[in-house]
């Protein structure tokens, strides 16, 4: 078997990532380019000129068209942050560098913040990476299956009815030949049922995707809603790795079992595996472009409205 390149392939190291985002002037600029690409813009009225002063340690921008006042941060998600920029920078580069994931107890020793800062942080952050990932449709080859997350509790229900398992559908869009994953979609869904996936299909497969399965009766929604479907007997194990039409879905599926359960060991699975499965698909559609993650977040983060704790705390694993 042939050596998987990926993994090697360079990123952005710690002392290059230091030289870009290493002081607060630096973030602020890059965070400026992130919110602003073209110039300023004002979030009003959308004109282009403007004034600016400074208000104790920050820099205020008025519009000169409707007078409007906004900060860098403003109507984005670092809104109200009590955190020095550097700090969220380098969050933002832990949590797209690394191999594995990082859980919010280990991104608060890197930070020297406190537990509940770093895990506003990292869901502040994965909700960035949701927001990022909501929009895509897969085409083409489309190979499906469906997965559970989490495991039984002591004196719970066992097997599919456990109070600690969240269903969830994984998608991997691949190349003509099957060979090669291109893009991939992961997503909670309430059940497994006619209704769940009629509406995951309308959102998640382009008019011209055709898709992969197992023999699941509510995939049969697939092909009810117009698009080519071939169901496969994987047989399960080992072997459903080796079926062309499931291999890069089982690969990935198992990736991502791993990486959760063993770097989070314990998350609520009823309130925030969308979140958590979202950082898994947003890591692998990025995955050659490592030296990219930290500029392409740092936009996403700007093109996010304001997200408070209370916001963040609530049950997130459902589109509406």
């Amino acid at each position: 078997m042939s050596m998987n390149l990926i993994p090697f392939q360079p990123g952005l190291s710690m002392p290059e990532f230091l030289r870009k985002y290493g002081t607060e002037s630096r973030c602020r600029r890059a965070l400026y380019r992130a919110r602003w690409p073209m110039g300023f813009r004002c979030p009003a009225c959308g004109d282009r000129r403007r004034s600016s002063f400074r208000r104790g340690a920050q820099t205020i921008y008025q519009c000169r068209a409707c007078q409007h006042q906004s900060t860098l941060i403003s109507g984005t998600l670092l809104q109200d942050t009590k955190l020095p920029l550097t700090t969220w920078f380098l969050a933002i580069h832990l949590l797209t560098s690394t191999k594995t994931n990082m859980a919010a107890l280990e991104l608060k020793r890197h930070l020297g913040i406190s537990y509940r800062a770093a895990w506003r942080l990292k869901h502040k952050v994965m909700q960035a990476m949701t927001e990022r990932e909501a929009p895509r449709k897969l085409n083409g080859f489309v190979q499906i299956d469906d997965a559970y997350l989490g495991g039984e509790r002591n004196g719970g229900k066992p097997g599919r009815g456990s109070e600690n398992k969240q269903a969830f559908l994984i998608a991997v869009e691949t190349d003509a030949d099957l060979e090669h994953p291109v893009y991939a979609v992961i997503e909670p869904v309430r059940t497994f049922d006619n209704t769940a996936l009629t509406d995951w299909v309308e959102r998640r497969l382009a008019p011209d995707a055709e898709a992969y399965t197992d023999g699941l009766g509510c995939f049969r929604r697939i092909a009810a809603a117009g698009h080519a479907h071939t169901v496969l007997e994987t047989r399960g194990g080992r072997a459903a790795t080796e079926i062309s039409g499931a291999r890069w879905v089982n690969v990935l599926l198992a990736n991502v079992k791993r990486a959760i359960g063993g770097v989070y060991h314990a998350i609520r699975q009823a309130k925030y595996a969308r979140r958590y499965l979202a950082e898994a698909a947003y890591r692998f559609n990025r995955r050659f472009r490592l030296s990219e993650m930290a500029p392409r977040l740092a936009h996403a983060i700007m093109a996010c409205k304001p997200c408070p704790e209370p916001r963040l705390r609530l049950a997130c694993n459902f589109a509406h």
